[in-house]
């Protein structure tokens, strides 16, 4: 093509594009969080027996934490710098992302695995937010990592033929006078993907992954206690034998919507709704919050329904129809590109463990175009890690960004100018926070989250953003 031409049609397209006057908000300027100022607080956590409430209550609450936040000690890979942590965070968003995919690509046919919802959320990139919760009765508290990428409870128990490290005692399922191995013929038992079954009619799971990691033994029920609130008889594993996972926390709070995940299994009582707000952890020092039950439901939300994919029940699927920026629809993203096919390739997920939203790449591209042109009034700065579109924020406070908004089936969801510019590193550098995807699977991240009380409605089949959701 002759290059008066492609000029020619690269204007028309820019004029086509923004042919109305974009649509600006102001991003204040922060730098990465810096996690050795913030001291962990957590609510009292030893009850006396009265305190803590009866099976009957309908609503608990959790704070969460973020995982870069764990105590040093409890983390081998813990560093002192924001720029390290935050390389740290993007690498484990890379192995996180790639897990999902793979576990999208190859379930045909075995809907809920098991050995892939476990690992997924602690091998594979582990979740990113965490909380500590009673094991047992009387109850041991622990930290976990909360997972909606994943089904189920797990915990690291004793006696360890191998454990990885984790900052508390590992639970001793003796010390415990509500614990209770499942047998083989259990119907818990028969929800697991692959259940074994030792000489003394005890349920056994084994999970592993294509990357070396497992984990090894009893499926069992057990009370945890959440706060103040105690849930009796909850299925969960109880791993003896555990090599190659997360290090820092004991386990893992499933919370997909498969058939084992900790919102499926208490679903009568609290209704079958939670709901999380995480906090933007640049402006805030406060924890993120999470809520199961009624309360759950945010009053503002604005709902997208849920979609089933056939293969595959532990992700929430969501309709994505396009994208806007400076208040104009990017004309290259279109349904098509995020469309959930009958073989369960494809589909846009909401996940609480992946960091960066990830959109197939030509929807990436022509977002990332759109926003280039809209923010040409920024100077442009070096690629960063996955990042390929920066800018030199240096020596301001403030800026105007283009509006970016998602345009979800039934909810527009309009992302603040923090949840999609961020800094990278302490000198000014900020990239715009979505990435592509050579996979399907699309995937929307905690950092276009952050601030939305993310309501997930099983009973109503639903998934809801409510703004300015955390306070």
């Amino acid at each position: 093509m002759d290059g008066k031409l492609l000029s020619v049609v690269i204007l028309l397209t820019v004029s086509v594009t923004f042919s109305v006057p974009l649509h600006y908000q102001t991003l204040v300027l922060t730098s990465l969080p810096n996690p050795q100022s913030q001291s962990l607080s957590w609510p009292t956590q030893q009850q006396s027996d009265s305190q803590i409430r009866p099976e009957s209550d309908t609503t608990l609450s959790l704070d969460l934490h973020h995982v870069d936040n764990l105590p040093p000690s409890a983390s081998a890979a813990f560093s002192s710098t924001p720029q390290s942590l935050f390389k740290l965070r993007l690498r484990r968003d890379a192995v996180r992302v790639r897990a999902l995919s793979t576990i999208a690509n190859v379930s045909v046919g075995r809907p809920g695995d098991f050995s892939s919802s476990i690992v997924s959320g602690l091998a594979q990139g582990s979740g990113e937010y965490f909380t500590r919760i009673g094991i047992g009765t009387p109850p041991k508290y622990v930290y976990m990592v909360l997972d909606t990428g994943s089904d189920v409870v797990w915990v690291q128990c004793s006696p360890c033929r191998k454990c990885y490290s984790q900052s508390d005692p590992v639970f001793d399922p003796k010390s415990s006078t509500s614990f209770l191995g499942l047998t083989c013929h259990s119907p818990v038992c028969r929800r697991l993907d692959s259940p074994g079954c030792n000489n003394r009619d005890k349920c056994l799971y084994q999970v592993s992954y294509g990357d070396g990691s497992f984990t090894v033994g009893e499926f069992s029920t057990e009370t945890l206690t959440f706060r103040k609130t105690k849930v009796d008889n909850v299925a969960f594993g109880c791993g003896h034998d555990n090599e190659g996972l997360f290090v820092g926390a004991a386990g893992l709070l499933g919370l997909g919507r498969g058939k084992l995940s900790f919102p499926t299994q208490a679903g009568s009582r609290f209704g079958r709704k939670f709901s999380y707000c995480l906090v933007d952890r640049s402006a805030s020092s406060k924890p993120s919050s999470m809520v199961f039950g009624e309360s759950a439901v945010s009053r503002n939300a604005v709902f997208t329904p849920l979609l089933t994919n056939p293969k595959l029940d532990t992700f929430f699927y969501v309709g994505l129809n396009g994208v806007s920026v400076g208040g104009t629809r990017v004309p290259g993203i279109a349904a098509s590109l995020f469309k959930l096919d009958p073989t369960g390739n494809g589909g846009v997920i909401v996940d609480s463990g992946t960091s960066v939203t990830r959109l197939t790449r030509p929807a990436y591209v022509a977002l990332r175009d759109a926003f280039r042109i809209g923010a040409s009034n920024l100077k442009r700065s070096s690629e960063f890690s996955l990042f390929d579109t920066c800018f030199d924020l240096s020596g301001k406070t403030e800026v105007k960004v283009p509006t970016v908004v998602l345009h979800l089936e039934g909810a527009d969801v309009s992302l603040p100018a923090s949840n999609y510019l961020i800094p990278v590193d302490s000198e000014g550098k900020f990239c715009f926070a979505f990435a592509g995807t050579m996979s399907g699977l699309s995937i929307i991240g905690n950092i276009q989250q952050q601030g939305f009380r993310v309501v997930f409605d099983l009973a109503g089949n639903r998934v809801g953003f409510a703004p300015r959701g955390c306070a």
